[in-house]
């Protein structure tokens, strides 16, 4: 079967489990710019560049999709977020993006077939790319609003170069993450679309969007219903929320998302809010409270972490939801559904 067809069989039987954060997994390991910088000879700082370590300390990698998996998740995504061309030039390391995502997918393919092989349970690796720190949508000139940093092509030829090297390292979707900007996300998918084309084969998509208001709208407006139905003709394998806030504060977005998308919802959040310090301090079992409530109401398909979450929040999220019937997929009427910054359906 292909990696489509063996997740969503996967899927059917019970709620999936993704991984959590790794930045803040990654701090807890105390390294020194040296540590990040290797033998690479590269001119810039290189602290803080948390993608890097594959090539350069990727025992730190590994060790945290291996706590993530022994937690009982049966998705690696890969340490990949700023592993394109844009968030690298910011290190001087543009130059190794290829590199940089082929051996992160390679690393986490290869945990996650290590631990398929001990208990026969298939486990997954979704090849993360993060939305850059660039915007199609809107200007950053307050003075100049028709002005953009980058243009539609440049951006899909960075995410194509990205997505090409995770699936040469054995990733098995591409993952459109924190979404905050809807056209960026477009520009993603325009990638893995002419990838396809190139490989003669499927690419699956994840899509996961992101909140930056209470409000349920991302950094270009879209509502979540909006956004939906100005992606939904990329057929993601999931759609979904991560990052964002705490779960208290997704919840009634969960509930709009699983009750119009008819694919798998698949929601990571953040452990809770940060505290004045910047610091989360949910503990595992609140936030594995939180999620367990979307599951019994039907909502979801997988769950997950972000920022603050570790390989505890990832095993009580998994406990918690053990035994719960996973969502089914809702079968739509066939309308013509389109998106401004609001969604719109066309009537029959």
């Amino acid at each position: 079967m292909s990696a489509r067809e063996t997740f969503l069989a996967e899927a059917a039987k019970r709620i999936l489990i993704t991984d959590g954060a790794f930045g803040t997994e990654i701090q807890n390991f105390k390294l020194a710019e040296a540590d990040y910088a290797g033998d690479l000879g590269l001119s810039h700082d290189q602290k803080g560049n948390n993608d890097i370590l594959a090539l350069t300390k990727p025992e730190v990698p590994e060790a945290i999709h291996r706590a993530y998996f022994e937690a009982g998740a049966d998705i690696a995504e890969t340490n990949t977020f700023s592993a394109n061309r844009i968030s690298q030039a910011d290190y001087g390391a543009e130059h190794l993006v290829r590199e940089i995502n082929v051996a992160s997918a390679q690393l986490a393919r290869r945990m996650a077939d290590e631990f398929q092989a001990k208990d026969g349970r298939p486990r997954f690796v979704a090849g993360a790319i993060g939305p850059t720190n660039k915007t199609l949508s809107l200007s950053p000139d307050v003075n100049d609003p028709g002005y953009r940093e980058i243009d539609w092509d440049t951006l899909v030829d960075v995410y194509k170069e990205q997505a090409a090297a995770l699936v040469e390292g054995g990733a098995d979707f591409i993952l459109i993450e924190t979404v905050f900007d809807t056209l960026n996300a477009k520009a993603g998918i325009m990638a893995v679309k002419q990838l396809e084309t190139e490989l003669g084969r499927e690419v699956p998509i994840m899509l996961s969007m992101t909140l930056t208001d209470l409000s349920g709208r991302n950094l270009s407006g879209h509502t979540v219903e909006a956004f939906w139905h100005a992606v939904r003709h990329a057929k993601p394998v999931t759609v979904g929320l991560n990052c964002s806030f705490g779960a208290t504060q997704l919840r009634p977005h969960v509930k709009v998302l699983s009750e119009i998308a008819d694919t798998l919802i698949m929601i990571y959040p953040n452990a809770g809010l940060p505290n004045e310090l910047g610091a989360y301090d949910e503990m595992p079992d609140t936030t594995a409270g939180f999620v367990k409530e979307w599951a019994i109401a039907g909502q979801v398909n997988v769950l997950g972490g972000c920022c603050g979450s570790t390989p505890a929040h990832i095993a009580a999220m998994a406990k918690a939801v053990t035994g719960v019937e996973p969502r089914k997929v809702p079968a739509l009427e066939p309308v013509t559904r389109l998106a401004g910054l609001e969604p719109f359906t066309m009537a029959a």
